[in-house]
């Protein structure tokens, strides 16, 4: 009997945004996306145990065995991509000589680095300067705060409030031969770590609420999609970056230093 699953929806472009964000949410270490006759499909692939979840989150959803072979199918499925010199790839795959590589094995969950989401951090992190202390907010696999490492970011820190991400993190970190420090904290309740940068790639409402608790500044913040904003009283917009529907977007902390701006990225 198959271990792994496929679980699949369809939508156009109206509905297309809503689906993304739901993808995100159920299966943030990454989602397939392809075009079928005129529509656009979502699938995740789970394993049987992870199966009643996703079926109860996604009644609607196609749900098909994944046949002998997966194994190679789901290693094409996680490629190799770069951002802003810094490269995110899984461990069976071979940086470039002299990249600055992240390499993040899927099988642990939690983010890969291929997701828009992740990519346009990572721009938008690569332009900071100087560069100082981070924050990683809801770090799961710890992809942001290794790339971070990459680019000077030091010390770092991450919070999460799921002690299994807290692990991955430390795992894969102490893989990629990087320091960080990593707690389990409720970001939305519970006291901040004080960062040079924040950065927050979760939801939107959870990064409305992080904007307004913590100390830090410049933050970055993704999680949503192209359409939307969070709000952010006390923190001044420096400039939004988007990519295939998704957003992220760098505040100031207090006045303003630069231009706003929006760019496309991709």
């Amino acid at each position: 009997m198959t271990s792994l699953w496929r679980v699949s929806l369809r939508g156009r472009h109206g509905r297309l945004e809503e689906l993304r964000a739901t993808f995100l949410e159920l299966a943030p270490d990454g989602f397939e996306e392809r075009d079928v006759t005129g529509t656009t499909e979502l699938a995740v692939y789970v394993e049987t145990a992870e199966l009643d979840r996703l079926r109860e989150q996604l009644p609607d959803a196609a749900v098909e065995p994944v046949e002998d072979g997966w194994e190679e199918a789901w290693r094409a499925f996680h490629r190799p991509v770069e951002v802003a010199g810094v490269w995110l790839g899984p461990p069976w795959e071979t940086p470039p000589d002299g990249a600055l590589a992240v390499v993040i094995d899927p099988g642990r969950a939690f983010g890969t680095g291929a997701h828009p989401t992740t990519r346009l951090c990572i721009e938008l992190l690569a332009r900071i300067t100087p560069t100082g202390s981070l924050l990683d907010v809801g770090s799961g696999s710890g992809v942001l705060a290794i790339a971070a490492a990459r680019l000077g970011f030091d010390p770092i820190t991450c919070v999460d409030v799921d002690p299994v991400a807290v692990e991955t993190t430390i795992a894969n970190a102490a893989a990629n031969g990087v320091t960080v420090e990593a707690q389990v904290l409720d970001a939305l309740s519970e006291p901040l770590p004080v960062a040079d940068i924040a950065v927050a790639n979760v939801l939107l409402a959870p990064v409305e609420t992080i904007l307004a608790r913590v100390a830090a500044r410049e933050a970055i913040t993704s999680g949503y999609l192209e359409r939307e904003r969070p709000a952010h009283p006390g923190w001044a917009h420096a400039e939004t970056a988007v990519l295939d529907g998704w957003a992220a977007d760098r505040f100031l902390h207090g006045a303003l230093t630069e231009a706003p701006s929006d760019r496309l990225i991709g």
